[in-house]
């Protein structure tokens, strides 16, 4: 035999990972952590049962069957493993039910939990962040009967009982831009709310029920006369007739999770309040969900991060393994430093939000979760495509052979960048919030705050240095909105990052002296930079175009 490279070994995902077990050392109460490590020695578990299982078996799509051998239509969805042992997985552990829990770290302990099951879960987190989401918006709404019906699904803790919610927004003529949204809702001559229409993305098809812009009948054009419905999608048993799924689509990555394309003809459906203002009634749906993307993209890049560690142990090249080659340690180390501030940021916009929703965050910390909570998202999703690129680099040719496994993981990680919203739309979404509440002087407060914690006079010029350097360009381009609007990216990587660092400058300061790799991650993520202005020339863009 021949030489045979050792594959990467993955360590278990909660009992190796430093970050967060620091984290919930530092901020949860001990008489919280025996019953969530449990759950996340748990998580760990079957994540490494996962890790083992995608080794041995060619990973297989979603299958949809829509007529059954005699003609009938079925709209039957075939699952993967990991799917099918979701609902069992997410009731047991408590993955969406702990985030409506009455304390100040439920949410805290829910993204935890989701950290550790996202990749296992082969993006059935996606479906639970919109099931979450619709949790929040109906309690949102008020909507009593909605409500009673729903959450005690939605939360549950008894997989028979358990159901998933869908998000039904985007059409063929658009995804973020809803205005011209053409499902109609009809009332029926017993006054039932009913959708017609077409989606062009469904997420969470093979869930129970979803929350659906539609046009009432007779409505003016544009999105304020949008309403937000209610809708079930079973029959005991059988998917509602009013449905048909035209099909599952074939994406680059998230290949696991069945999106389809979807009728509605008549489907019965409830109006969550008022049938105006639905894009509105959405946006605390949107707050959720963000925040599981940000989650679900650290946690990519934690599963590179780790495999591409363990290679570099075990891969020797020019007489020595990887990890002591200076550049290649390199490599890994500015990965981590980088990770390492995604990480900060992510879980304490996760701790700020259950703060927020139960009354105990000061003012201006719930302003400024309305400004972090894009800024994180659109921060983490370009990293997590950039971070799992460098990732598989790290194992050569490896890296680029598909049943190794390592090509799925940039695969799925470009559609933190697409999902609820692209980079560009949650740049322009942290621009409104810049010109409303005074969001900036709370962010500029709580970064603050952070800082004084941190005790590092470094970290502090730097950042109130960046946040000058922001304030005075945004004070310059808001005359010229399109000038504005062309460096918004600029602003927001460079907020997203002075905000990460003055976490990480906090963390290793509760760290100092029994653990000083926090304190490295700070110097390396600061030496890679705050500022990412730019200076946009729109006759240059219009040169550059043509």
């Amino acid at each position: 035999m021949g030489f045979l490279q050792d594959a990467p070994q993955f360590a278990h995902p909660f009992r190796s990972d430093r970050l967060l077990t620091a984290l919930l050392d530092r901020v949860l109460p001990k008489e919280r952590r025996a019953a969530l490590d449990a759950d996340l020695d748990a998580l760990g578990d079957y994540a490494l049962m996962a890790f083992e299982r995608s080794s041995r078996s060619t990973r297989r799509k979603p299958v949809l069957t829509q007529w059954d051998a005699w003609g009938r239509r079925v709209d039957r969805v075939e699952l993967t493993a990991a799917w099918l042992e979701g609902p069992a997985l997410t009731t047991r552990h408590a993955i969406l039910a702990s985030g409506h829990e009455s304390h100040e770290h439920a949410r805290l302990e829910e993204f935890a939990r989701a950290y550790l099951y996202h990749v296992a879960s082969e993006f059935y987190t996606c479906p639970l962040a919109m099931t979450d989401g619709a949790a929040t918006a109906l309690k949102a709404s008020g909507n009593q009967a909605l409500i009673e019906r729903a959450l005690p699904h939605f939360l549950s803790r008894d997989a028979n009982d358990f159901w998933l919610s869908g998000q039904w927004m985007t059409e063929n003529i658009g995804g973020s831009d809803v205005g011209n949204t053409e499902t109609m809702a009809r009332q029926d001559t017993n006054g039932q709310w009913r959708l017609y229409g077409r989606k062009w993305f469904s997420s969470a098809v093979v869930g129970e029920a979803a929350l659906a812009l539609a046009r009432p009948e007779g409505a003016a054009a544009g999105p304020a006369s949008l309403a937000l419905f209610y809708v079930e999608t079973m029959d005991g048993q059988a998917r509602k007739p009013e449905l048909s799924i035209d099909r599952l689509k074939d994406k680059l990555g998230t290949h696991e999770l069945p999106t389809a394309e979807i009728h509605l003809d008549g489907l019965p459906a409830w109006p969550l309040g008022e049938l105006a203002h639905g894009v509105r009634q959405v946006a605390p749906m949107l707050n959720i969900t963000r925040t599981w993307n940000a989650i679900g993209a650290l946690a990519s890049m934690a599963r590179g991060i780790s495999l591409a560690r363990d290679y570099a142990s075990r891969r020797r090249a020019f007489g020595r393994p990887l990890r002591e080659q200076p550049l290649h340690a390199q490599t890994l180390a500015d990965m981590q430093a980088e990770f390492e501030g995604a990480f900060a940021l992510a879980f304490e916009v996760a701790h700020l939000l259950g703060r927020v929703e139960q009354g105990v965050a000061t003012l201006h910390e719930a302003v400024a979760l309305r400004l972090l909570t894009p800024l994180v998202k659109l921060w983490t999703g370009k990293m997590a495509v950039s971070l799992c690129s460098e990732a598989l680099e790290c194992f050569g040719g490896a890296g680029y052979i598909e049943d190794t496994g390592l090509p799925q993981l940039l695969r799925d990680a470009q559609v933190y960048a697409i999902w609820e919203g692209t980079t560009n739309v949650l740049s322009l979404d942290s621009l409104r919030a810049l010109a409303g509440h005074d969001s900036f002087a709370a962010l500029r407060k709580l970064i603050g705050e952070w800082l004084a914690k941190a005790h590092n006079t470094q970290a502090s010029f730097t950042v109130q240095a960046a946040l000058d350097a922001t304030a005075l360009h945004l004070d310059a381009k808001k005359i010229e909105r399109a000038e504005l609007e062309a460096g918004a990216r600029g602003v927001a990587f460079t907020l997203a990052r002075c905000a990460a660092v003055a976490l990480l400058a906090r963390q290793a300061a509760w760290s100092s002296p029994r653990d000083q790799r926090p304190a490295a991650a700070m110097r390396r993520f600061l030496g890679h930079g705050l500022l990412r202005l730019s200076d946009t020339n729109e006759e240059d863009s219009r040169l550059l175009l043509e």
